[in-house]
């Protein structure tokens, strides 16, 4: 017998923030939170060496900051407890719009966190 769907209620949208060190626990992530039948936003991920200007890189954050507000959750993928500027940012727009932010793994608050 097949597995029961979820409910639409039941699904959330669940934004993956984190380092493209980290691409292969991102797209590990995307495909085991969509198959448990989550929704799930993620970073664009661009092949290595793609060569982007910095237009491109402010309307890549800007549009990654809109999944982050579109999100019922975020979840911080910090491998080794890294998370970097550009995550921070993502997770202080999360909080000020009152979006859950949860870590993959523990994380120390007040570690600088390049470190």
């Amino acid at each position: 017998m097949p597995a029961e769907e979820p409910a639409t209620d039941d699904l959330r949208v669940i934004t993956l923030c984190g380092s493209m060190r980290f691409r292969a626990e991102l797209e590990r992530l995307e495909t085991e939170l969509t198959l448990a039948g989550h929704v799930v936003l993620s970073p664009v991920v661009l092949a290595p060496g793609t060569d982007l200007t910095e237009e491109q890189r402010a309307r890549l954050g800007r549009v990654h900051l809109q999944k982050v507000s579109m999100a019922d959750e975020v979840l911080v993928v910090n491998v080794g407890d890294y998370v970097g500027e550009s995550t921070r940012r993502e997770i202080a727009h999360a909080r000020s719009r009152g979006v859950a932010v949860g870590y993959l793994e523990p994380h120390a608050p007040d570690r600088h966190a390049d470190g």
